[in-house]
């Protein structure tokens, strides 16, 4: 009952707060919201822009889950999804003219070390010296969004982009496969399968016990053979890999070529659907494409309704406070049950 209780209070809440928004703004609320579902998911084109905005958020959602799950607050999706990107193009750059077989699993491999490179800095800082992850992902996050700026209008600039910052286009041994003749691509699969390889391993694996154990007493893990520091590692590491991998998709099958701007908030959004989802690799897949979908749909909304862009942000803002508030009372129910 009380699974059924919080996503229905979330809509009720959302509809409430969303109304009263569009009512403050001069948009009609039921046609406006109608229009939002109907662009988000209403026919082919419009569920496969929500896909394409769904992906990059369910890989940074999953690349923050999974340190949580030790315990730890990673708030650095999108600094390492940018320092994925920047090193999946390099392996691109190096070897431009690679069959599709070798340079694809070599650009994804590329972006995979990437993120997980800066991740394990946060992490190795936690692990070492008891340094707050929270911090140093979010200051990272500047450093590597910093790098992809610096090689964009550098070194990788393109001379034929008549001072655009970007690097020359992907070679079609680069590109992600695309989906149906749509913009969603294989990037969006690749994250579900890992979404549920995650679910399996913490379900029927030990590693989920150990941290388990890890984040509940530390002091009794140590006790029973358990490194706290290996398991920061450990956790800090693939959630990095996770999010670079996003990077190079992103960068590979959207955009076809590095430049700046790769992330728009998707770490930040990953981060707040993770939370939302109590961190479950399985709640985090529809989650992400519901947000996705209200990405989608603003922009959409914005174009042909002449809607604020930031209207777009205040409902997604809206969106969360009302999943927010839902599972509290949720919360507070089954306690006081």
């Amino acid at each position: 009952m009380l699974r059924l209780l919080a996503p229905g209070l979330a809509l009720l809440f959302f509809v409430v707060l969303a109304s009263g928004f569009l009512v403050i703004i001069g948009q009609p609320p039921v046609a406006t919201m109608l229009d939002l579902a109907v662009y988000a998911f209403g026919d082919a084109y419009s569920i496969s822009e929500s896909l394409v905005k769904a992906t990059p958020i369910l890989f940074c959602a999953l690349a923050v889950i999974l340190p949580a799950r030790l315990g730890l607050i990673s708030v650095g999706a999108d600094g390492q999804l940018y320092l994925g990107a920047l090193v999946g193009t390099g392996v691109v750059l190096a070897m431009p003219g690679a069959p599709i077989l070798v340079l694809l699993p070599a650009m994804l491999v590329g972006g995979a070390i990437g993120g997980a490179a800066l991740a394990l800095v946060a992490g190795g800082l936690r692990a070492r010296f008891g340094v707050n992850e929270t911090i140093t992902t979010l200051l990272l996050n500047y450093v590597a969004v910093l790098l992809v700026n610096f090689v964009v209008y550098g070194p990788w600039k393109d001379p034929a982009n008549l001072g655009w910052p970007a690097t020359i286009p992907f070679p079609d041994g680069a590109t992600v496969p695309g989906l149906f003749g749509t913009r969603a691509h294989a990037g969006l699969l690749l994250a579900v399968l890992i979404a549920l390889a995650l679910h399996i391993i913490f379900a029927r694996g030990r590693v989920g016990l150990r941290l388990r154990v890890l984040r509940d007493n530390e002091r009794v893990g140590r006790m029973a053979g358990l490194s706290f520091a290996h398991m920061v590692l450990l956790t800090m590491g693939i959630g990095g890999a996770i999010a670079g991998i996003a990077g190079i998709i992103e960068t590979s099958a959207i955009q076809g070529r590095l430049q700046p701007g790769i992330s728009l908030g998707y770490g930040l959004t990953g981060f707040l659907v993770a939370w939302l989802s109590g961190h479950s690799f399985l709640r985090a897949i529809p989650l992400a494409i519901l947000i996705g979908g209200l990405i989608a749909a603003g922009d959409t909304l914005q174009l042909f309704a002449k809607v604020p862009a930031s209207s777009v942000t205040v409902l997604l803002g809206l969106l969360f406070a009302s999943m927010l508030a839902a599972a509290g009372i949720a919360r507070k129910r089954a306690g006081a049950g």
